[in-house]
């Protein structure tokens, strides 16, 4: 087993004098893909920021044995890859010069100017998300699917040993969906500590190693697919049954009913 390179304690926030997240405790190791689930409103996006540093917490963030809140705003930006939700692009930038916004952290502040490593990187993440070929399109004429497959570039691009991605897979085609959680499933496999959010419990059955479940702000489960998404879990915090099988050795979740 690999050391924790993630650790939370006791992490509470308020906002808007209510009590949001509450008392949050987890160890993650790096080489995971982690998805975090819950009904609507259980905290997920909160918990997500708050692990960046985004939002004020009490309680402790370390990261790579380094407590967060003691790491000045550029390191922690080097140390994570935040991908909010939405992929909103209002500006006709290149495809090139969003995912080259990824190497601000490390001094890159002019995509047309990039140093060798710079654009190294750039190209890695544009490769690995298949949108190289946009590279000189304005984003704002990408289909939906491929803007979010360049706002995962720019993520990638940071290189940071830690991704935040916030429901990266919403409204996308199933196609999409699983083209984006192979990329993140790969990025783990490569060393990544993966964090994702998503209301689809089938991805996260299929493509996880550990799945955080929450509800009402704090975390009720967590563990393998199997273990996390078990039956009385799903009746207990997502009121439904589900059909579940297997297939090429992944687990296969389907709600099916509400209980």
């Amino acid at each position: 087993m690999s050391e924790p390179f993630l650790t939370a304690q006791q992490l509470n926030v308020t906002l808007s004098r209510r009590h949001v997240l509450k008392e949050v405790s987890l160890t993650l190791e790096r080489q995971r893909l982690v998805t975090l689930v819950g009904p609507n409103g259980a905290g997920k996006t909160t918990l997500l920021r708050a692990l960046a540093g985004l939002l004020r917490s009490s309680g402790t963030v370390q990261v790579g044995g380094e407590t967060l809140a003691a790491l000045p705003l550029r390191e922690r930006a080097k140390r994570f890859g935040y991908l909010p939700q939405g992929h909103m692009v209002h500006w006709p930038l290149p495809a090139w010069d969003i995912v080259a916004l990824g190497r601000y952290p490390h001094g890159a502040s002019d995509p047309e100017h990039l140093s060798a490593q710079d654009a190294s990187a750039v190209m890695r993440a544009m490769q690995a998300t298949g949108v190289l070929e946009f590279s000189q399109r304005p984003a704002t004429e990408l289909s939906g699917g491929e803007r979010s497959r360049v706002a995962l570039a720019r993520v990638l691009a940071v290189e940071a040993p830690v991704i935040l991605a916030d429901e990266p897979t919403a409204s996308l085609d199933p196609g999409y969906q699983i083209e984006v959680m192979r990329t993140l499933r790969t990025a783990a496999d490569n060393g990544v500590l993966a964090i994702v959010v998503t209301h689809d419990l089938g991805l996260a059955a299929r493509f996880s190693d550990i799945v955080l479940v929450m509800q009402d702000g704090r975390l009720v489960a967590q563990g393998p697919p199997a273990e996390a998404l078990s039956e009385r879990i799903l009746a207990e915090v997502f009121r439904i049954s589900a059909f579940r099988a297997g297939h090429e050795h992944q687990m296969i979740i389907v709600p099916w009913a509400g209980v």
